[in-house]
């Protein structure tokens, strides 16, 4: 007779580019998995406007936090085989805290997050997804919020999942670079999880893991410089970005514009986080919001009577990016005005509509930042030590100071 099978398995494997096969390590990830809320980071990309410089750069957030957590039961495992003690209850908390961490990013990533909403970042909205989850799953996450916000009595569960060397950055360099095919984003990090262990109940390297961890800087600076703020992926960006700033305006001074419903009512509103915290249903219509909705938006703008929207609208779509400049030090306010006096006579618009098309702001990479929570190293005679002030490692030094550099959008003459 053929066995019973349990038709609620929740012992999924996952085949994953990256890493190989997966599973998933306890039934409540893979129920937070199916849930709308994290479904919905399939439709969410990893790298924003990335995939118009590299084809290949057309992951999502859903692949990222999978990966992230797949990074965390390693890590996790690293730990106990070292004595460290972590409860079960514990295990299960940080990989929720993990599984979610991103959850609560919206269309594009970071390219529209202080757009789509008012001064909310992507790790408060988590947050109130989480509450939301936890109400629904009747307190089972409160472990797990208590370790994202760092209020739980054992900081170094927090630093694994938020801190300078976390889950997080470990599985987006390497996947990262993986969908890039930028090879300088590839890091050792099974040797880094192998190497972690808890000094003062704060989270540590081995001190033989120095070398590991100078590539894991070096590898964060170049993928800034070579994927994130590639010159180009931020000439798309600002124009999505000016887009969504022209629609919001003409939306709120009257016009009708087409947009999905979740959509219209974040261009009509400026949403800030105490109106989440006021009207709970706002989360639910943020939960609505993808990729999709703006895309499908922005291809029906290219026809609008709006020259700003239609002209920008129309560049993006077809990748009529604009041309930008990298400098060392500022653009003179006569250089600006230059490029928005050839805008205005090129397109015909006047002075505030030409200001959608030109625009300057600061670059800044910083791949290791000793002022906020630092990298430690658990050294020979016990004693732990900055890995910036490591004896030999003067290259950890240098990646400490945040290099920035200035760029000047504006279309391309044969636009």
């Amino acid at each position: 007779m053929r066995p019973n099978l349990n038709i609620n398995n929740k012992k999924k494997i996952i085949n994953d580019p990256v890493y190989g096969f997966i599973s998933l390590p306890k039934d409540i990830i893979f129920d937070l998995i199916e849930h709308p809320f994290y479904q919905r980071l399939r439709r969410i990309k990893q790298l924003g406007m990335s995939h118009l410089v590299y084809p290949g750069a057309l992951h999502t957030r859903f692949h990222h936090a999978i990966g992230a957590t797949h990074l965390m039961t390693k890590a996790i495992h690293a730990l106990r085989y070292k004595g460290i003690e972590i409860t079960e209850e514990e295990e299960t908390a940080v990989l929720i805290a993990i599984l979610l961490h991103d959850i609560g990013h919206g269309p594009f990533s970071h390219t529209l997050e202080r757009d789509i909403v008012k001064n909310v970042s992507h790790e408060e909205i988590s947050l109130l997804f989480m509450k939301r989850l936890s109400e629904e799953f009747e307190g089972k996450l409160d472990m797990a919020i208590a370790i994202f916000e760092d209020k739980h009595d054992k900081p170094f569960l927090h630093q694994l999942v938020s801190s300078q060397l976390d889950m997080d950055r470990m599985d987006y360099l390497n996947r990262d670079s993986f969908y890039t095919g930028v090879s300088e984003g590839v890091i050792g990090s099974d040797r880094i999880i192998a190497m972690l262990d808890v000094a003062d109940n704060q989270l540590v390297v081995e001190q033989k893991g120095v070398y590991s961890i100078e590539k894991f800087l070096v590898a964060r600076r170049l993928m800034y410089w070579q994927v994130y703020m590639h010159k180009t992926v931020v000439s798309s960006e600002v124009m999505l970005t000016f887009l969504l700033r022209r629609a919001k305006m003409l939306v709120q001074s009257g016009k009708e514009l087409f947009a999905s419903p979740p959509f219209k009512l974040f261009l009509e509103k400026d949403i800030e986080l105490i109106d989440f915290e006021n009207d709970p249903t706002l989360l639910n219509q943020f939960a609505l919001l993808d990729d999709f909705d703006i895309m499908g938006a922005v291809k029906v703008w290219q026809f609008d009577t709006d020259k700003v929207l239609s002209l920008l609208a129309t560049q993006l779509i077809n990748r009529k990016l604009f041309k930008i400049e990298i400098s060392t030090t500022p653009f003179s306010k006569e250089r600006i005005q230059y490029e928005i006096d050839l805008v205005k006579v090129h397109f015909d618009l006047d002075q505030n509509e030409a200001g959608f098309f030109v625009s300057t702001a600061i670059l800044r990479n910083n791949a290791y930042n000793e002022q906020r929570e630092n990298i430690n190293l658990l050294m020979k005679d016990g004693s732990v030590k900055d890995v910036s002030q490591a004896a030999d490692n003067l290259n950890i030094h240098a990646l400490s100071e945040p290099v920035e550099k200035y760029f000047l959008c504006y279309p391309s003459p044969n636009l």
